[in-house]
């Protein structure tokens, strides 16, 4: 028997169901308190996955073929960091535009 190739639609939206259910399987274990907003989040973006297939409408917020958008999956990221108890990553401030030093034509 010949096996057809997974559709990578169905394994992006298992893939990001399971990850959903571990971050809430996760909190629960740890005793973790999620906020009523995250779990809400975490409940809307299930339904949507099952409903539809993907958890946005909008197919310049992610990528073809991924079942969450792209804040989405930092969303869940950092939910799943809080259930495990990591400390969050601090970003690097960004350095902004500063002006650069202009060099006369005498120093050059």
């Amino acid at each position: 028997m010949k096996r057809s190739p997974p559709d990578p639609k169905a394994q992006a939206k298992r893939s990001a169901l399971n990850a959903l259910r571990r971050a809430k399987r996760v909190a629960d274990r740890a005793g973790v308190k999620l906020s009523d907003w995250e779990g809400e989040f975490l409940g809307s973006v299930e339904g949507r996955l099952k409903t539809y297939g993907r958890a946005f409408g909008d197919p310049e917020k992610g990528a073809p073929g991924q079942a969450l958008s792209v804040l989405q999956t930092v969303k869940l990221k950092e939910i799943s960091a809080k259930a495990k108890g990591e400390k969050k990553v601090m970003r690097p401030a960004r350095g902004g535009f500063r002006q650069r030093r202009r060099t006369s034509q005498a120093e050059v």
